[in-house]
């Protein structure tokens, strides 16, 4: 302890032996009569950082050598009045400063490894975290499994429906990174972006991932044109955006037959053109205009882009995905990832329901497209508790292949409830019985709320079980956005979190435990 203290006041940066963590994680303890995390402590700019809890309440511990203030780097760019204590390890200043964004910024900038990197080269998987409370337990999950998570991932809708802002999601994330101590990067995915109003936003928050989802502009009606309607749509479409003309795209695709590494062979003929054209040439056109205003909101600023269009009702057939990505590539977009719209339904909360041969066959084909245009990963949206899928997914694509989860966390953050709180769950699941018909509507669910138990026809011991029902899981899945904003957060949300603060350790190991599961077919094939 007392090597790693002078090593920290002589200008070392990094984190202590375990032992000398968990001294000094005491020391402090003691000195402020609080639990302070050992993982998080951590040597920079002359001082020792750490996170500490009163309570509930978590804030930074900021520890310095009294004799070298005038050296101290991050001396007062957290908030805070210090206060002089005698530790262990000798006479130091103390900071004690409060856990808020002003903060999580100053952490950031004095520990890089609190803020996020790009990811794409590296294997990766989405966890989105619906109550800003999940990273501990996601940083347990990918430890040491060379896999890289997207810990501030959330939509504008996730936003909107949770009452949070672009900047609270990342500020949470750092949180919780920094009292995990965890080191090896993380990745910020702003989600779904419809607008440049959202890449406005999340852009000033610090992501560096960007989902564009143009999935408003696709036609999926092209799927049941016929010919002469597809021609007369195609002749239409806005060529001028699309910095082309009708004749030359004609010229650039028809007639063509594209081999695959998979061994298929597309045959684009003139009708085939012309549909993969109707359904996603305005999408192409949106995509390209958002990208080119990320690249001049970013300036200097390196980002990564992926392209999602699973959200809309028929699926992306190969011929289709091959011309959006031919199209954003003559466009110049520079993408990283892309989610086409699979065969067979991605529901929320549940596996996967469908044939599963011809997922494979499809599947197979999405990746050699994308082995065409820079071997991009191919995303899968709604990935979670997708287990009939993951095998044969890793067994095809590997590292190639992106898991994106986001409401099964906050499943997992309901499960801790039902056995640690459970008059609390019961409320909640009463609540969603009754929101379920109308907040269903925006999603492609089925669900039947026939078969969610009415909470009072359940014994304590038996709460738990009700996440592991398909339809239950899906309704509770479905209407968090009105539990967490019912009486403005009062109702449930405020209780939600006190509950999850209490019973940390349960939701950490509880989601330690799930996302392993997610993850296990995938480290199994590499």
């Amino acid at each position: 302890m007392e090597t790693f203290w002078k090593n920290a006041a002589g200008g070392f940066s990094g984190a202590p032996q375990p032992d000398a963590a968990a001294q000094i994680a005491r020391a402090l303890g003691r000195a402020t009569d609080t639990e302070v995390y050992a993982d998080s402590v951590a040597a920079e700019g002359g001082g020792v950082l750490a996170l500490a809890r009163r309570g509930l309440e978590k804030f930074i511990l900021l520890a310095y050598s009294q004799e070298l203030l005038g050296d101290l780097r991050v001396s007062f760019v957290f908030q805070g009045e210090p206060r002089r204590k005698t530790l262990p390890f000798g006479k130091v200043r103390l900071l004690e400063s409060p856990a808020d964004s002003a903060n999580a910024a100053a952490l950031r900038a004095a520990l890089p490894h609190t803020a996020p990197q790009q990811i794409a080269r590296r294997p990766s998987i989405g966890l989105g975290d619906r109550l800003g409370l999940a990273t501990p337990g996601h940083v347990r999950a990918v430890a040491g499994t060379g896999y890289v998570p997207m810990l501030a991932q959330q939509s504008i809708r996730e936003m909107t429906r949770t009452g949070r802002s672009p900047q609270d999601v990342m500020d949470d994330a750092t949180w919780g990174v920094f009292q995990t101590g965890f080191r090896t990067g993380f990745g910020a995915d702003a989600d779904h972006l419809k607008s440049t109003d959202d890449i406005d936003r999340c852009a000033a928050a610090g992501f560096t991932f960007y989902t564009v989802d143009p999935g408003d502009h696709v036609a999926g009606e092209a799927d049941q044109a016929d010919a002469g309607t597809l021609a007369e749509a195609f002749e239409a479409l806005p060529w001028g955006a699309l910095e082309t003309t009708a004749g030359d795209a004609v010229a650039r695709y028809a007639g063509k037959d594209v081999a695959l590494q998979s061994g298929t062979v597309l045959a684009l003929d003139l009708t085939t053109v012309h549909r993969a054209a109707v359904k996603y040439g305005r999408a192409v056109a949106h995509t390209a205009a958002l990208y080119r205003h990320l690249v001049e909101k970013m300036g200097k600023r390196k980002f990564e882009l992926e392209v999602s269009v699973d959200e809309t009702v028929a699926p992306t057939s190969i011929a289709e995905h091959y011309y959006v990505a031919a199209e954003l590539a003559r466009l110049g977009v520079e993408w990283v990832s892309l989610a086409p719209r699979f065969v067979g339904r991605f529901e929320k909360g549940v596996d996967y329901i469908g044939d599963l041969a011809e997922l494979e066959r499809t599947f197979v084909d999405h990746l050699a497209v994308a082995g065409q245009f820079g071997d991009y990963k191919i995303s899968l949206h709604s990935g979670s508790d997708k287990f009939s899928v993951y095998a044969m997914a890793a067994r095809h694509g590997g590292h190639r292949v992106h898991v994106k989860t986001a409401g099964t966390s906050y499943l997992e953050a309901l499960r801790v409830t039902a056995a640690r709180e459970p008059a609390l769950f019961r409320e909640i699941l009463a609540f969603a019985r009754e929101r379920y018909e109308t907040d269903k509507a925006t999603y492609h669910v089925s669900a039947d709320l026939a078969k969610v138990p009415a909470p009072d026809d359940l014994a304590d011991d038996a709460l738990p079980q009700v996440l592991d029902a398909f339809d239950s899981r899906q309704a509770l899945h479905v209407t968090y956005g009105s539990v967490l904003t019912a009486a403005g957060g009062e109702r449930f949300r405020s209780r939600l979190l006190t509950a999850l603060k209490t019973h940390e350790e349960a939701y950490a190991e509880a989601l330690e435990k799930h996302i392993r599961r997610h993850l296990a077919p995938f480290l199994d094939s590499a």
